[in-house]
């Protein structure tokens, strides 16, 4: 497969950097959305909670699709070989560099109570190989790996038949939402065999959700057709989004169901809504995108480059800064700006000064070596891939 006349998906070098922050800001307000998340201040926000339990429904999603696409479009560049290679290094190596260095910190102060130093505990930390929030990048490494094979699969005769039947779908209004169809029977029947909340590579309920959208990014981006259809029905989608929230917040904030409705049943519905909102807001989102998104500034295109450590170094920066936060007798509202300003501050000095300049850290954590920068790129194709 060769890429020519190539364009370059502007949309996408947004998108990635845009989502990427909503993560860190994210991260940023579960001290305070009662949670139970690593640290926790005393007092929490139902409504802060209300809101991010919405958002929390796409944004992951949507970068995992981003994902896919720029599986096949590194696939039509290089070897089988030497895309292994890149993502061993890119994604293998970082994953085991931030479990032994980045993620001690964070057990360490959720549990500092009852802990001695940290550098007396870092041995028992560190080799527990705790992944954390770098579950993310233990679900890119084997979903590349299987990129590989579906690569292939979508090279074929039935997997052109699969784009055409898609292709056809995309010329109708809400022809691709009903995509959704297959989400949900995906993701109710594993979260039903599968019932447990982890990340953990092997609980399907989790990953073959994600999957999902991988996948969805490896065939979306193989049809100018399909991709313009989505760009043509920004509207509509927004619509459906529209809808979908409704349906969303209507059963979230339903009175208890229980007397009539089994726990299977109740939770079955949750994830069929969460699904609805999921897909919607993909749709939208990646739609608005291509049609404001159409040029990437130099900002951006170094953004991209430096968000991979930003990423894996935001929420030990977070839980570290936060547990002396949390500690002052402050609103919310104060510690949360408190927060997000030093945290912000904090990693991205971490990434300037210390990852950037340095080819060995940028080796560490999943860069290329200074003085061969090529920025992160997608492109399409005219006429397809």
């Amino acid at each position: 497969m060769e890429l020519k006349n190539t364009v370059r998906f502007s949309e996408l070098d947004w998108l990635r950097v845009i989502l990427i922050f909503a993560v860190f800001l994210h991260h940023v307000c579960m001290p305070f959305n009662g949670d139970g998340w690593h640290i926790m201040n005393n007092d929490s926000s139902k409504m802060l909670d209300d809101i991010m339990v919405y958002f929390e429904q796409f944004r992951l999603p949507i970068l995992f699709f981003i994902s896919g696409v720029g599986s096949v479009i590194l696939l039509s560049k290089v070897t089988v070989v030497k895309f292994v290679k890149d993502k061993f290094l890119r994604l293998f190596i970082p994953l085991l560099i931030g479990s032994l260095l980045v993620i001690p910190p964070q057990v360490y102060m959720e549990n500092i109570v009852e802990m001695q130093s940290y550098w007396q505990e870092y041995p028992s930390l560190a080799l527990k190989f705790e992944t954390n929030h770098l579950w993310f990048i233990e679900y890119l490494f084997v979903f590349f790996l299987l990129a590989i094979p579906l690569n292939k699969l979508f090279s074929s005769s039935l997997g052109a038949s699969i784009i055409n039947f898609v292709q056809k779908l995309s010329k109708y209004k809400i022809g691709l939402y009903l995509l959704v169809t297959l989400l949900i029977i995906i993701k109710v029947y594993f979260s039903l065999t599968f019932p447990i909340e982890d990340k953990k590579i092997e609980n399907l309920s989790s990953s073959a959700f994600y999957f999902f959208f991988f996948i969805s990014g490896m065939l979306f981006v193989r049809s100018n057709i399909i991709w313009q259809a989505i760009c043509d029905q920004r509207f509509y989608n927004l619509l459906l989004l529209v809808f979908s929230t409704i349906l969303f917040y209507s059963y979230y904030y339903s009175p208890d169901l229980s007397e009539y409705l089994s726990l299977d049943m109740r939770w079955s519905i949750w994830w069929l809504v969460c699904c609805l909102v999921a897909w919607s807001a993909f749709l939208t989102i990646l739609g608005y995108a291509q049609f404001y998104f159409t040029k990437t500034p130099k900002w951006i295109s170094l953004s991209n480059e430096l968000i991979y450590p930003f990423y894996i170094f935001h929420q030990t920066v977070i839980v570290v800064i936060g547990y002396y936060v949390i500690a002052w007798q402050a609103p919310i509202l104060l510690k949360v700006i408190s927060l997000f300003a030093l945290s912000f501050l904090v990693t991205s000095l971490i990434c300037w000064y210390l990852i950037k300049p340095s080819n060995i850290l940028r080796f560490l954590f999943g860069l290329k070596p200074k003085n061969n920068v090529v920025p992160v790129a997608y492109h399409r194709v005219a006429g397809g891939i």
